[in-house]
């Protein structure tokens, strides 16, 4: 951009894929349509059949234009016919021309009626040298111009002088789309333009820096450009006082640094920038009289709650980020509309709707819900919200655990006995007083086995091969109570927990993701927790399997992360040569021996 002379192949002018916004309340009728095709290869365009669509026609469009021949032998076309031209909207689709024809027909087109030009697939080449600036007035009836797909067979090109052309232009819409144009000039004088398209190009962050003559621009379309800085663009919007949308999706943004001050058009209202790599820092760094935000597809975790507040803000897109959770309305006290679909929701906040009181839609759909005892509370959250989930119920759909993968929210549910912790410990000591009150025995008499253990489903190829195969055989083994072969038919799953529990003298817990995961597992590790406090015992033995994020317990397994804070744990090691240790340690942390009558039983049973 610094130097007059460069290579055009990595310019590639003009193109565009959309006229001004008023196209669709003014295109004429199809009746009043007339299309001109030069589809033979041997044809050469000449100007008298664009001349006669153009006299009769108020919408035209040309396809196929081409010359082959010399630009010295192609006539300039007569202005004198300028007085018979109808046509107010004109498109050329599939263009290969010589720079100097190419400028021959936009004077045509500049001087007459044409309020609209667009151009598809235009390939040009020849000399370019001529320059435009000096032969267009301010007369010209043209609005909107168009250029779309725009490739070259030129290898130098005056930038400077093309991009000052069409900065200059006295339009109010202009659109230039896929043509790998690296810069646009700024404006020398207050412009006229209201609506710039430069999508599919390849700008960067230099774009309009210092540039205070598109004071009536208000729209500003940027997709797929090599924007990078997000401070950068807020600087290019200060000076552009009408700005009302921007969008800058799918480019190259970040911003991590929360220091770097950024300046956005006070007029500014409706911002995307989707498809970028902003993180959760982005919220200090926004318009603060934005009132329509798309931050979809980029690498938020997190809504900070010291967030810049915008009072403004009414619809807010959010989806395919990484929230674990759903954002809290602090920051945003006007917020009517916002999208949370495909994040990483597991079991959304039931309270979201009090901090967020004018929230009329919530998507949340195509997260991987985990049905459990807190999902429960937020589906009957959408019964009571009036239809405020969109999607619901065909979008919401548990992920975990495995056996419910695929069942709708709408369809799950969990007995009061399986979600009410009060009420299940109630039910456990009224369980275990009946079983003192039918077995008056001491306990010694109750205890059959070394350890009870608790496991996911998901881990169970590591138990059953692993773990019960080295403490159940050979000199010295362990008894060990497993819900196969020990739950007894007829009983209810919790009256089984319980009574494994009361029986063993060690509750051992394979830790994993998997068992955060199962809610059974939470239930087991409830009961074992009060037997422990009740007996002032060490009764509980932790393995730890694979680690565990923090990130992934839930705040409801509160003491689950405090045993894992406080108590030892014993870790399983990848490497064979540690494991000869590992099972020495857990033997050692057993260290029991049953009862001689229960051995005595189990001897003869054996034999």
């Amino acid at each position: 951009p610094g130097s007059t002379m460069g290579p055009f192949s990595n310019i590639q002018v003009f193109a565009c894929v959309c006229t001004f916004l008023l196209w669709n309340n003014i295109q004429p009728s199809v009746e009043n349509e007339f299309i001109a095709n030069y589809s033979s290869p041997n044809q050469n365009f000449s100007f008298p059949l664009l001349y006669d669509g153009m006299s009769t026609s108020e919408n035209l469009r040309v396809d196929n234009l081409r010359y082959t021949l010399s630009y010295e032998y192609f006539p300039s076309p007569p202005l004198t016919l300028l007085k018979k031209i109808k046509t107010t909207a004109l498109m050329l689709d599939t263009v290969d021309l010589q720079w100097p024809i190419i400028l021959q027909i936009f004077l045509l087109v500049w001087y007459s009626p044409v309020e609209r030009l667009t151009v598809r697939n235009l390939t040009f080449w020849g000399p370019v040298g001529d320059s435009l600036e000096e032969r267009i007035s301010l007369s010209g009836s043209m609005k909107v111009l168009t250029l779309e797909h725009v490739r070259n067979k030129v290898y130098y090109f005056n930038q400077e002088l093309l991009y000052r052309q069409f900065s200059e232009m006295p339009l109010a819409s202009l659109t230039i789309f896929d043509a790998s144009m690296p810069h646009m000039l700024c404006p020398n004088r207050t412009s006229s333009f209201q609506y710039l398209n430069f999508s599919h190009n390849a700008l960067t962050d230099e774009l309009f820096q210092n540039c205070g003559t598109l004071t009536d621009l208000k729209f500003l379309i940027l997709q797929r450009n090599k924007f990078e800085s997000l401070p950068k663009v807020s600087f290019m919007t200060s000076g552009m006082k009408s700005l009302k949308f921007l969008d800058v999706s799918s480019n190259l943004l970040s911003y991590d640094a929360p220091a770097e001050r950024c300046r956005w058009a006070e007029s500014l209202s409706e911002l995307d920038l989707s498809s970028n790599q902003l993180t959760d820092a982005v919220f200090e760094c926004l318009p603060v009289n934005v009132q329509k935000l798309d931050l979809q597809n980029n690498q938020i975790t997190s809504v900070p709650r010291r967030t810049a507040e915008l009072k403004s803000l009414r619809e807010l897109n959010l989806a395919s980020n990484r929230l674990a959770d759903l954002p809290g309305c602090g920051g945003f006290p006007s917020l009517e509309f916002l999208n949370v679909e495909m994040n990483l929701i597991l079991t959304p906040l039931v309270d979201f709707f009090e901090s967020c009181p004018r929230v009329r839609e919530l998507q949340g759909g195509h997260n991987p819900f985990k049905c459990s005892c807190e999902l429960q509370a937020f589906v009957r959250l959408e019964r009571r919200s009036g239809g405020k989930l969109f999607g619901w119920p065909g979008a919401y759909v548990c992920e975990y655990p495995e056996e419910l993968r695929g069942r709708r929210l709408e369809d799950f549910h969990l007995a009061e006995l399986a979600c009410n912790t009060t009420l299940l410990l109630v039910t456990w000591t009224q369980t275990k007083r009946r079983a003192w009150h039918d077995q008056p025995e001491e306990q010694e008499g109750v205890l059959q086995f070394h350890a009870f253990i608790s496991y996911s489903e998901r881990d169970a190829p590591w138990v059953k091969n692993e773990l019960m195969p080295n403490l159940e055989r050979g000199e010295g083994c362990v008894q060990l109570c497993q819900h196969e072969r020990n739950f007894i038919p007829g009983k209810s799953i919790v009256e089984n927990i319980i009574t494994c529990i009361e029986k063993s003298y060690r509750s051992i817990f394979v830790l994993s993701p998997n068992f955060v995961q199962s809610e059974w597992c939470h239930y087991e590790l409830y009961f074992a927790h009060h037997k422990l406090f009740s007996e002032t015992s060490n009764s509980l033995i932790l393995i730890l399997l694979e680690p565990i994020p923090p990130y992934v317990i839930p705040a409801r397994y509160h003491k689950l992360k405090a045993l894992m804070a406080k108590r030892t744990y014993l870790e399983w090691p990848k490497e064979k040569s540690k494991q000869a240790l590992f099972w020495a340690n857990l033997r050692a942390a057993i260290n029991v021996k049953l009862p001689k009558s229960f051995e005595t039983e189990r001897t003869r049973v054996s034999g």
